[in-house]
């Protein structure tokens, strides 16, 4: 393998990340640092979450700034507040602090006013997310006229998020660069077009298979009745004492009960999600980072962006509709080098998309066994013992107590000493789990998945009105599609999120580029309507109406 100095980094960058600790450039970085630091060429690097990407683009973007020139000369372009300050304070720990390069990170839930103002004190490298942008740009407080550099990360994310005309208005706007970077851990077609209109013949290099799961995420699903959705996740959370994740709700309301049921059970958690200020997000987030809690509740709009290093687990309540979305989720765990799971819970009727995620992942998801109430209290016993064995008696005044301690277990055998302590940790877990039921299921064969196909497939009632798997469906128009940024997971989020209604009220959703047309279940239809109907969505009017009166009010 190469080493930095080899790839033409310059000795001040150098110090830099060798002070960091970093010794071998990651493939990412050993493939594009030598083309990067041409300057001259079009990139598109391929490659999954947590591989080196800030490194890869943001060695070569310091070097080639020029330093004497107070004005922005480069533009990274990410999707979230989150990932925007973690790689505007991943920059500062790379430069060489004698150069005085500035970075100025621009997002989202900030004054805009204050990055107004960093802004005129001059800057070389801006970090930003793409509304926050458009809104400095069409109030004149940034001039990109002299940006050479244009650097879109985590493209495919930003995409799914809505922002294609947001790209497009900030690239028609950097008439003068000489590059454009695009990373992306996915190669959906719209980021080919993309490439196609404002890139030049870019060179291309890909990290492994482009939707292939990460090499050290171990990819596990459980398979349960849906009633028993919730309590599958318990088990999952109390067999694995150690674990440090998130778990992934397809709605707020999701999270948001989930949260609530967990936190009066006794659990350290957090819901993240829309509904949150940003102040609160910043606060749930900063808890999570010192691991004051243990797992984060979030849905897949609230968790973009989130790179927390450690992360252990991470837990699909339900299987997301798009496999990109699976991608990103499973990216957040096994991280720069490190090991980790990414489990879902499963019902019969999605054995089916589980086998569709496996195959275009191209990674082998293993079948567990939901632990059972013994197993469960046992693995805790063992957790706490190690926990005990392994305390820090240290720094305490113990042996003080000693005197009062062996007096006063004189007449206790050493046996039931250890009994009592289990006793006084364990007794909540040994009354919840004395009488728990088996929540494992049979996975369906081959016959019984023809099955779940044919229960899945649209008919029609006498009315004319949809149905699938029995349930009455109506459908419902609406002036949102393709053209709006929406692809079909990022839709179905949105109507989930605006109704506060739940998926399995869901039918299907046929998407065309101004319009769509979604199957609700009739006695969910009003409230949906009522939702989501003369809302606001980005500065248009939002219609929704059935659609027998032909895309019209009645």
């Amino acid at each position: 393998m190469n080493t930095f100095e080899s790839l033409g980094i310059e000795q001040g960058l150098l110090n830099s990340i060798h002070a960091l600790g970093f010794t071998q450039p990651t493939p990412i970085q050993e493939k594009a640092i030598p083309v990067l630091l041409q300057g001259t060429k079009d990139f598109i690097g391929l490659a999954q979450t947590g591989t080196g990407k800030t490194a890869a683009f943001g060695l070569p973007l310091l070097q080639l700034i020029n330093k004497e020139d107070r004005y922005p000369q480069a533009l990274v372009i990410c999707p979230t507040r989150e990932l925007c300050l973690q790689i505007t304070n991943d920059m500062d720990k790379f430069k060489n602090k004698a150069d005085r390069i500035a970075v100025t990170a621009v997002y989202g839930g900030a004054s805009i006013g204050d990055q107004i103002r960093s802004l005129k004190k001059g800057t070389h490298i801006i970090v930003a997310t793409p509304g926050r942008l458009i809104d400095l740009i069409e109030r004149k407080a940034v001039n990109l006229e002299q940006v050479s550099y244009i650097i879109l990360d985590e493209a495919d994310e930003m995409l799914n998020m809505g922002f294609k005309d947001d790209i497009e208005f900030v690239l028609k706007n950097t008439p003068n660069r000489e590059s454009t970077w695009l990373f992306s851990a996915t190669m959906p077609p719209e980021i080919r077009q993309v490439s196609k209109r404002y890139m030049e013949q870019p060179f291309e290099i890909t990290i492994g298979k482009v939707n292939s799961g990460n090499v050290n995420i171990d990819h596990q699903y459980y398979l349960t009745q849906h009633v028993n959705r919730y309590e599958t996740l318990k088990r999952i959370i109390d067999f694995n004492p150690g674990l440090y994740g998130i778990v992934f709700t397809r709605t707020k309301a999701d999270a948001q009960d989930i949260t609530e049921s967990l936190i009066r059970e006794g659990y350290d958690i957090e819901a993240l999600h829309g509904d949150l200020t940003q102040a609160q997000r910043d606060k749930v987030m900063a808890r999570f980072r010192e691991k004051s809690i243990q797992l984060l509740i979030a849905t897949d709009v609230a968790a973009r962006g989130i790179d927390v290093q450690g992360i252990t687990h991470v837990i699909n309540y339900e299987l997301p509709d798009d496999t990109e979305v699976y991608t990103h989720r499973s990216g957040r765990t096994g991280r720069a080098g490190r090991s980790g799971i990414a489990v879902s819970i499963v019902t019969p009727k999605e054995v089916y998309r589980l086998r569709q995620i496996e195959k275009l992942v191209k990674t082998q998801f293993h079948k567990m066994d939901i632990p059972s109430g013994k197993d469960v209290c046992r693995k805790q016993f063992f957790h706490f013992i190690d926990k005990m064995l392994q305390a820090d008696i240290s720094h305490g005044e113990y042996e003080t107590y000693l005197p009062v301690l062996k007096e006063k277990f004189a007449h206790v055998e050493k046996e039931e000493i250890l009994q009592k302590v289990a006793a006084l940790e364990f007794d909540r877990f040994l009354k919840y789990y004395e009488n728990a039921a088996d929540l494992n299921m049979r996975e369906e064969r081959r016959g019984d998945r023809r099955g779940e196909k044919i229960e899945g497939r649209q008919a029609r009632d006498t009315k004319g009105r949809s149905f699938t798997g029995g349930a009455n469906y109506q459908r419902l128009f609406v002036n949102l599609g393709t053209k709006d940024g929406f692809y079909k997971a990022s839709f179905l989020q949105f109507i989930l999120d605006m109704s506060d209604l739940r998926k399995d009220v869901l039918g299907r959703i046929d998407m065309k580029e101004m319009n769509s047309w979604v199957e609700v279940d009739a006695s969910a239809a009003k409230k949906m309507i009522k939702a989501i109907d003369g809302k606001n969505y980005r500065g248009r009017k939002i219609r929704m109406n059935d659609a027998e009166s032909g895309g019209r009010r009645k």
